[in-house]
Formats: C-alpha cells, sequence, structure tokens
C-alpha cells in the first residue's frame, strides 16, 4: 500500500534505535505523542490528506455543519447529472451576525477564572438589516464612475463573470459554513483538509516516512539537555532534509503536465 500506518512508523522507530542511543529510553506515549504531531504538520505542509463527503443543508438558516476533523476547505460544489462539481463562491459580505440574548450563558462561569466577571451573554442568529436600502441608488456603492463630468461617463462598467450556483462563507465561530443560492439545494459536496492526527488508526504516505521518524528523533532530542548542541543541530537539518525530499516526491510537476496547463488557455475563434 501507498500508506503506512503510525503503529508500524513506531514499531519501525524504535527497532532502528540502538542502546546508546539518544532517544533509545523513549517511552512509548512520548513516542506517540510526537509521531501525531509530524503527522499533524505534514498534514499542514507536505501530504495534506484531502476528504470529500457530501452534506445536507440545514433548511432553517441555510448552513451546514463542519466535520469533526475539519482544518481547511478546500471546495464546495453541487455535483451536475454528469458528475462534475459546480463550485460555490466565496463571498466575504455574507452575514452571519448575532445579537445577545439577555441571559447570561451557564458555561461560562466554569472557565479559566470562575468570577462573576467573566460572564457572558448568550448570542443568538441576527441576520436580518440594519438598514433601509429600498432607494434609487441602491447599486451606488459598487457600480462604476468616471470621474469625467460628474461621473455620469461610464457608471455601468459591466456586470463581469464569474457565475457560480451559489455563494458561501465560513464561520469559524459558530463551527459551519453559510450558504446563499437561489436554487432549491439540499445537498453539497465538500472537499476539505483533514486532521489525519484525529483519525481512528492514522496513516502517512511511504514518502513521507523517513521524514516523520527524522522529525520524532529531532524532538526527542530538542528538549534533553544531556543531547549535545551538535547532535540536535544534525538531527534538526536531517529531519528538514528529509521533509524536502518527501516534499519534491509528493508534488511531483512533469512535463506533461506543464504542457497540459499550458495548452487548456488556447481556443479557436472565428476568423473575419
Amino acid at each position: 500500500m501507498n500508506y503506512v500506518t503510525l503503529d508500524q512508523i513506531i514499531a519501525n522507530f524504535k527497532v532502528s534505535q540502538d542502546s546508546d542511543d539518544y532517544a533509545a529510553n523513549a517511552s512509548d506515549v512520548a513516542l506517540r505523542n510526537l509521531a501525531l504531531r509530524g503527522v499533524r504538520e505534514f498534514g499542514f505542509d507536505v501530504a495534506a490528506r484531502i476528504k470529500s463527503i457530501k452534506l445536507t443543508i440545514n433548511a432553517n438558516n441555510n448552513t451546514i455543519k463542519l466535520p469533526d476533523d475539519y482544518v481547511d476547505l478546500r471546495k464546495i460544489a453541487v455535483v451536475d447529472n454528469d458528475g462534475t462539481l459546480r463550485a460555490f463562491g466565496q463571498n466575504k459580505n455574507m452575514n452571519y451576525s448575532r445579537k445577545e440574548s439577555g441571559t447570561e450563558t451557564s458555561d461560562s462561569a466554569e472557565g479559566p477564572i470562575p468570577t462573576e466577571a467573566n460572564l457572558v451573554n448568550n448570542l443568538v442568529d441576527s441576520k436580518t438589516s440594519t438598514v433601509d436600502l429600498n432607494s434609487d441608488n441602491d447599486y451606488d456603492h459598487y457600480i462604476f464612475e468616471n470621474y469625467l463630468y460628474q461621473g455620469g461617463l461610464g457608471r455601468l462598467y459591466g456586470a463581469g463573470g464569474g457565475r457560480t450556483p451559489g455563494d458561501y462563507r465560513i464561520n469559524l465561530d459558530q463551527n459551519r459554513i453559510e450558504i446563499d443560492t437561489n436554487s432549491n439545494y439540499t445537498e453539497v459536496v465538500i472537499e476539505y483538509v483533514a486532521d489525519e492526527a484525529r483519525s481512528t488508526n492514522p496513516v502517512i504516505h511511504v514518502y513521507g516516512e523517513e521524514a516523520l521518524q527524522a522529525y520524532i528523533y529531532y524532538r526527542l532530542c530538542e528538549r534533553k539537555s544531556s543531547v549535545p548542541m551538535g547532535e540536535k543541530q544534525r538531527a534538526r537539518t536531517e529531519y528538514y532534509n528529509e521533509r524536502r525530499k518527501a516534499n519534491a516526491r509528493l508534488k511531483n510537476f512533469n512535463k506533461d503536465e506543464a504542457l497540459k496547463t499550458i495548452r487548456k488557455n488556447f481556443r479557436l475563434a472565428p476568423k473575419y
């Protein structure tokens, strides 16, 4: 298989250590903790684990709950009859504001400083408008105006492209995605970077196995005062070298892909 389990990597690391190595006496708990941190770091920077999942839109407030292992969003789309994803566009002007309900939350007093001054009010969704924009100048805030002739020349500059089946905005405060669409979609597909360290049986690509073992050894040596500074620097250099090698192998860009990318923008047009 092209993936190696975390337990196998830890076992291989323990077998490769001699009795006089600096990391020979590391406990199983420390090894697993560092290995999980290494898997998480690789998932963020080198070998991201992309998951695709179909989720149901909440009909009450047009939102989607983020998965438990969500880290970052790559794409949110609907699937057409041909099996092709029709991606949504990100709209950072979508409103997901809330307002205070006036009652103190029950768990605020159980925080790190359980005092009366720490009490806060509960928040509820409040997406209604704050001003009345039903006037003749509703579009003045985004229509292009030329500076000549008091702005009367070239007011409508063009509608532009970017047609999408809907818009979205990430709402990390409430751990959900806000959806805005004119169609009656009930399900969407999201592709996101998953936190592999939260999996039941974490795995890593075989290209990153040596880099992960170098990471474990480097972190073990980094915190020990008995390890010479020269060995710490050597372990750090070895880790970053293995990481660069893994990154180059996982993200290779060959000649065929370069030609395909270049030729993709060529289009034939009628000649007059």
